[in-house]
Formats: C-alpha cells, structure tokens, sequence
C-alpha cells in the first residue's frame, strides 16, 4: 500500500504537480452550478454561462491532447460543462426560447 501510495505522489500526474492541482481547483466550478440550480432562472447570466460552456469544451480538448493525459481535468470539465449546460437550458427556458407554448403555436399555423 505505501508502495502504491508513493507511486502516485511521485507520478507525472500526481499532487506534487499542476496535472493534479489545477483540476482540484476546477471542481469550484462544478460545485457553483449545482448550488446555483437552486436560485430562479432569471438570475442566471446567459453570457456567462455560455462563456463557460466553451471554456470547459475547449479544456476537455486539452486534457485530452495533453501528454500524460490528465482525466482527472477532463472529469472535471465534463462534469461542468453537464451542469453549464442545464444552466444554460434553464435560462434559455425563463427567456421563452424553449417554451414549449411557442412550438405549438408555430404547429398550429
């Protein structure tokens, strides 16, 4: 076990570097979406929360590409760019973007 322990504080993506850092950091991120699904639609920023839909996609990529490959980054990053995402559909909703009255009203004409 301390064998194993050791291995991971010393490995190229361990605590000892930013591979392992930045993402513990990044989980601010997800943790403010989930607790902001508790606040009314008409608070969310749609500008923000679309910037933020982008930055996590663009990061994905990154992790991804990144060489070791850090999946502790692109856990992160899915995971909210998934609660970016609700976000954005809640506020797309209070904005009557995707109100179901208006797809049918445009079925009926």
């Amino acid at each position: 076990m301390a064998s194993t322990f050791r291995a991971f504080l010393n490995s190229p993506v361990g605590p000892k570097t930013s591979h392992f850092w930045g993402p513990v950091a990044n989980w601010g991120f997800v943790v403010a979406g989930l607790v902001d699904m508790k606040k009314p639609p008409e608070m969310i920023s749609g500008n923000m929360t679309g910037a933020m839909c982008v930055y996590s996609a663009l990061f994905m990529r990154f992790a991804w590409m990144v060489q070791p490959r850090n999946y502790l980054l692109l856990v992160c990053h899915a995971s909210n760019e998934t609660v970016q995402l609700y976000q954005f559909s809640r506020w797309a909703r209070g904005q009557g973007y995707l109100s179901p009255e208006k797809k049918e009203e445009a079925k009926s004409q």
